[in-house]
C-alpha cells in the first residue's frame, strides 16, 4: 500500500481537502475535494457564532452545540468516504494536517459574542476543530499547523529541497487541471509535511 496524508484548509462551513502520496521527489495527488461541514438546512450553521449572537442567551450554547454535532457528523461522513475510496485504491492514510490561523485563545462565550472580530475568530476555530475531531474519530492522527508557520516548517522538513517541493506542488495543478487554488496548494504542502515525518 502507498502511504498518503491529508491536508485541509477550512473556511466557514466548508474546506478544501487534498490527499498527497509519494515522497518529496515525486509527490502525487491521491484525492482532492471540497468537504461541506455545515448543514444548509440548519439556520445559522455556516456562521454559528454570528447566528448565536442574535439569540437569547439561554439559546446560544444550545445552538452552538447543535451546529457542532451536525458539523462533526458531516465532516466524519465526508472524510470517511474519501478514506474508503483511498483504501480501495491501495492507499494507507498515515495522518492529517489541518491548517490553523494565528490561534489566539478565546474568552468565554459572552465576551466572544459581544465582539465581532472574536466572532470571526471563534467561527474559524469552530470549523477547524470540528475537522480535527472528525479525523480523530476516524482513527487518523491529526496535526494542527499554523498557516503562517507552514513555509518555515517546510524548510525545516525538506531543507534545501523545500523550494523545489513547493514548486512541484504548485505545478501539480497543470497536470490535474482546475481547481488548484492557493487553498489546494497549502493543504497539499501540509499533507506533504505529514508524509515526511
Amino acid at each position: 500500500m502507498k502511504r498518503a496524508a491529508f491536508g485541509v484548509q477550512m473556511h466557514s462551513g466548508w474546506g478544501v481537502l487534498v490527499a498527497i502520496a509519494g515522497d518529496p521527489k515525486a509527490l502525487e495527488v491521491a484525492a482532492r475535494c471540497r468537504i461541506v461541514t455545515a448543514d444548509p438546512e440548519t439556520p445559522g450553521a455556516t456562521q454559528p457564532y454570528h447566528f448565536a449572537a442574535q439569540l437569547e442567551r439561554a439559546q446560544q450554547q444550545a445552538h452552538l452545540s447543535k451546529c457542532a454535532e451536525s458539523s462533526s457528523n458531516l465532516a466524519v461522513n465526508a472524510i470517511g468516504n474519501i478514506l474508503q475510496e483511498l483504501n480501495q485504491h491501495s492507499y494507507k492514510v498515515v495522518g492529517a494536517a489541518v491548517l490553523f490561523a494565528a490561534g489566539r485563545s478565546l474568552p468565554e462565550l459572552e465576551k466572544i459574542l459581544a465582539a465581532h472580530p472574536l466572532i470571526h475568530t471563534a467561527e474559524g476555530q469552530f470549523f477547524r476543530q470540528t475537522t480535527c475531531r472528525a479525523f480523530a474519530d476516524l482513527g487518523i492522527p491529526v496535526t494542527a499547523i499554523r498557516e503562517r508557520e507552514l513555509e518555515q516548517q517546510a524548510k525545516a522538513a525538506f531543507g534545501k529541497a523545500s523550494v523545489r517541493v513547493q514548486a512541484a506542488i504548485s505545478n501539480l495543478g497543470a497536470r490535474l487541471g482546475p481547481p488548484w487554488t492557493k487553498d489546494h496548494k497549502t493543504a497539499a504542502l501540509a499533507a506533504a509535511l505529514i508524509l515526511c515525518r
